[in-house]
């Protein structure tokens, strides 16, 4: 299933354009969603759709030290398919302290996963990508939600989903009769333009956020408002929700930032190069965004401490078993 090794040479990410934040982030903040990428140990899936370059674990911990970042959430990126020997290596290099971890479940594979095992070495949650290859114009993602949620609900995982917000506002219903905790990548899949948010999608995700165990991801602002555009949007969106639900925000860096908003850059067969983003500078701006001071250490300890069972700042080292 995997592809030939490859040696990226110098298409490693860099460090140069992130900043630490003007206001260091409070004691056990988490970064919610972030890859690694470790071609040469671990190659990857022969019909993936890019290829990015390393970003590994040594590098993660570089970046996290910058921003003042105590926890990290390593989610399974697509080019991996459903190999996780990448994300559970990270997971083991990071301790059970410091790292959680978002499988995929892939039904086309020739065996279920594991997901006891899975749940012994930190994982928590599986994401559903409803927003690649048009997987999100099928006629049965709400059947996928629902298995998906038979499988994982009995470890009391939450299920993660990467979709277009209109097309998480088409799936309310299912949603709400979930009954375990669901978390919504990257702004909730809004995309920015003048009215956006408060449209009728982003009046049905706060909605849901208010009544339900669904959380927001306030990442990737790169992905809802390319160059920048209409990030005024972004920000009311982010008032909206952090008024209705603060309890149900997270923050996360979508480290080490490949190509947003659908757009590859080359095939399979050219290394596509990582973002220039300033995670600390995203930092800062959001922070401005929200309406009450009170709400950022929730959004970076309180809520995603809740939500991936990290024990509390300055308790004695815990095991996941």
């Amino acid at each position: 299933m995997n592809g030939t090794r490859m040696d990226t040479g110098t298409d490693r990410v860099s460090l140069a354009a992130v900043e630490a934040p003007t206001v260091p982030p409070p004691q056990g903040a988490c970064d919610c969603h972030v890859h690694v990428f470790a071609p040469a140990r671990h190659p990857y899936a022969a019909d993936r759709a890019y290829t990015p370059g390393t970003a590994g674990t040594g590098d993660l911990s570089a970046f996290l030290a910058r921003l003042g970042m105590a926890r990290v959430v390593l989610v399974q990126p697509s080019v991996y398919a459903s190999d996780h020997a990448a994300l559970l290596e990270g997971l083991r290099t990071l301790g059970p302290d410091r790292a959680r971890g978002v499988a995929v479940l892939d039904e086309s594979a020739g065996r279920p996963l594991d997901l006891a095992a899975l749940h012994e070495q930190g994982v928590r949650g599986v994401r559903l990508n409803l927003a690649v290859r048009g997987q999100d114009d099928g006629p049965d993602a709400a059947s996928q939600l629902l298995r998906a949620r038979d499988r994982i609900a009995p470890l009391g995982w939450h299920l993660q989903l990467h979709a277009d917000i209109a097309r998480v506002a088409a799936l309310a219903s299912t949603l709400a009769a979930l009954e375990i905790p669901v978390v919504l990548d990257h702004f909730a899949g809004l995309r920015a333009h003048p009215g956006a948010a408060t449209a009728g999608p982003a009046d049905t995700v706060v909605a849901l956020a208010r009544a339900l165990p669904l959380y927001v991801k306030l990442s990737a602002p790169y992905r809802a408002a390319p160059d920048g555009a209409h990030l005024d949007q972004l920000a009311a969106f982010t008032r909206r929700l952090a008024d209705a639900a603060p309890d149900r925000l997270l923050w996360a860096s979508d480290w080490p930032h490949t190509g947003g908003h659908g757009v590859r850059q080359g095939g399979p067969d050219r290394i596509e190069p990582f973002r220039s983003e300033n995670a600390g500078a995203a930092l800062d701006r959001l922070r401005g965004w929200l309406p009450d001071p009170a709400h950022w250490p929730r959004i970076l300890v309180d809520n995603p401490a809740r939500l991936y069972a990290f024990p509390a700042p300055g308790a004695p080292a815990s095991s996941l078993s």
